[in-house]
């Protein structure tokens, strides 16, 4: 299996949205939340209507999941972007049901999408735009941690939400390489 790497492009990863949203509102969907939540594919997929969605119809303003892989609980906000994509969703599936998977396969509602059909998603998105770089399910996780740690989330806390063990493998793990580190000492000139 060859690794992929997060979208550190904020272009390229607007230009995937619109590519998404025009052609399939879930698969849009798919990407944002991925993007958003660092969730695993694995419990993406198994996201149902009643997970995002309360009884009233309104947008819940946490998702908790127990991880698939880990069988932890996990709780956190759904942030203003994944809120919307979700509520655009709704508007455009009237007819979905809580029981219902989120990202349902056309094959039939009681189905989720595969792994492969999520990766299928990505790729074709990605070879419209002619992005070079390898992209799989990976990458929406590996996305929401490169840009959190960007924008200034302290490396601990991104460890706690991957369950890592050490600093330095969410550090490789988000792609963060020696020339970023580089970076640093080139440009802090005190």
């Amino acid at each position: 299996m060859n690794a992929v790497e997060p979208i550190r492009d904020k272009k390229k990863i607007e230009a995937i949205k619109r590519i998404l949203k025009s052609e399939n509102i879930r698969n849009y969907l798919l990407f944002t939340l991925g993007i958003n939540t660092g969730l695993r594919i694995s419990d993406l997929l198994q996201l149902k209507v009643e997970d995002v969605v309360d009884e009233k119809g309104e947008i819940r303003e946490f998702l908790s999941i127990r991880e698939k892989k880990t069988g932890k609980e996990k709780k956190f906000v759904l942030n203003k972007v994944a809120r919307n994509a979700i509520e655009e969703f709704m508007q455009d599936n009237q007819g979905v049901f809580p029981g219902q998977y989120l990202f349902a396969s056309r094959k039939g509602k009681n189905q989720p999408i595969t792994r492969i059909q999520a990766w299928e998603i990505l790729n074709k998105a990605k070879r419209k735009l002619g992005i070079q770089e390898r992209i799989g399910t990976h990458t929406l996780r590996k996305t929401f941690g490169y840009h959190a740690y960007k924008q200034g989330i302290d490396i601990t806390l991104l460890q706690k939400i991957f369950n890592h063990s050490a600093p330095s493998i969410t550090l490789r793990y988000i792609g963060i390489t020696q020339d970023n580190i580089d970076e640093v000492y080139n440009t802090l000139n005190l």
